[in-house]
Order: structure tokens, then C-alpha cells, then sequence
């Protein structure tokens, strides 16, 4: 039997928690079938430290496209030594050098079919098995995730966590402050939301902190947050 979650109720209640409550909540409620997804970008070692503490060595998907750059595989590198991270890495069916005999620089024709073979479908098939997916995604970041809740529920019974939706990016660097934890390099150069190197460049003062990606386009999602279809909030649930 499966008993379905009040989301409405956990959301009312999680604008009160921390970011670190709701993450044992969720361990808690779904271990062992629980990951966290992580870019490595520029403020990852949040949630990356947050999640270590609770359960050492719960799962990090990493989405190994093969167009990062080199400084966001040494960065990942080094943290998930400095934490002790258990990363898996997800790459495209297609072998990398096979992807690029075939299809070439497809970001630059179709970054849409790009993201989806290389990201998507990676992904796809590692929550397969999963009950419960913890992101780093917040409420300020774009428009399209301004109502982002703290729990959602997805096509097919699995949950998405998003512990840090309340937060902005002052709490983002007071945290990795706090705690002495490092941010990307490719800060120093500008660039505020790092994901693969040819869709991705610095920002200019007064942009969001993601128009830096896919810029000169109305792209704004790679897919990974986008390709489930959101289930409505679920109040009062019964048991089946």
C-alpha cells in the first residue's frame, strides 16, 4: 500500500523549517531511494554540505555532458574530496566521441535536443528507481521558478525537494562562509550560473544571476526541472 503525501500541508509547514530540517525530513520519509542532483556550480557546496551531513553518503548525480569546463571538473573534483561526496556520474547512452562524430557542435543548431540527449535522458533513467530527487533550484533564481515549492510531487509518485527555495543568494554566501566552504572559480570571472562551457558566458551588472545561459536565446531551462509533468498540490490524502 502507498500512502500519498499532503504536499499542501509539508509546504505550509516547511516555510518554517530550515533547509537542513526539510532535507532529514526527506531522507527520513524516502531512504535508500533518494539522491541529490548537483551542477558543482557556483554556490553547489551548500546543499552538497547540507546533504552529507544528514546522510554521508547519500547519492550526487552529476551530469557529465562532456562540454564542461575543465574548472568545474577540478572544482567537483576537490569538493567531493574536501565533503567526502558519493557522486555518481550520468552520461548520455551515446559514447561522448560518438556524440560528437555525429551530431558535432549540436548546442550551437539545437541546444534543446542538446540538453535533452545529454541531460534529460541521463537523468531520466537514474530516478527511475528513485522515490524522492533534492535540488539546489530557488524561488529568486528565474521567473520560471518563482513558485517553486519546498515539496512537489511528479508523474509517477516521485517527489522532487527543493530545500533552498526560500532562499537568496546572500544566504547562499554567508552559508558557504559560515562554514568555509569554497564557490567556483569561474565566479572571479563573472559568471554566476555555470553549467557547459559553449551555452555558457559571464553576466553583466544588473542581469539575474542565469543570463549568463544559453544567452542570445529564450532558453532558460536545459529540461531537467521541466521534463516531468508537475502533479497538483495533494491535500488530505488517503491511503491506496
Amino acid at each position: 500500500m502507498n500512502t500519498k503525501l499532503d504536499t499542501k500541508k509539508l509546504n505550509a509547514e516547511f516555510e518554517h523549517k530550515t533547509p537542513t530540517e526539510i532535507i532529514a525530513w526527506a531522507v527520513r520519509e524516502f531512504s535508500p531511494a533518494i539522491a541529490v542532483s548537483s551542477s558543482f556550480g557556483t554556490t553547489s557546496a551548500v546543499l552538497l554540505h547540507m546533504a552529507a551531513r544528514v546522510k554521508p553518503d547519500i547519492k550526487i548525480l552529476f551530469l557529465e555532458t562532456g562540454f564542461h569546463f575543465q574548472k568545474t571538473l577540478e572544482f567537483k573534483e576537490a569538493l567531493t574530496k574536501q565533503l567526502a561526496l558519493n557522486v555518481v556520474d550520468l552520461r548520455s547512452v551515446l559514447p561522448r566521441e560518438e556524440f560528437k562524430k555525429t551530431y558535432g557542435n549540436l548546442y550551437e543548431r539545437n541546444p534543446d535536443a542538446c540538453c535533452r540527449m545529454n541531460k534529460v535522458e541521463p537523468l531520466q533513467i537514474a530516478l527511475s528507481g528513485l522515490k524522492a530527487w533534492i535540488t539546489s533550484i530557488r524561488r529568486g533564481q528565474t521567473e520560471h521558478r518563482r513558485d517553486v515549492d519546498f515539496v512537489e510531487e511528479y508523474e509517477g509518485g516521485i517527489y522532487k525537494i527543493n530545500p533552498l527555495a526560500t532562499w537568496d543568494s546572500k544566504q547562499m554566501w554567508e552559508y558557504l562562509k559560515q562554514h568555509g566552504l569554497p564557490h567556483h572559480p569561474l565566479f572571479e570571472e563573472g559568471y554566476s550560473s555555470i553549467g557547459c562551457e559553449p551555452c555558457t558566458r559571464p553576466i553583466t551588472l544588473g542581469e539575474d544571476e542565469r543570463a549568463g545561459r544559453w544567452a542570445g536565446s529564450q532558453k532558460t531551462e536545459c529540461g531537467i526541472h521541466t521534463f516531468m509533468k508537475k502533479q497538483p498540490k495533494c491535500e488530505n490524502p488517503k491511503t491506496s
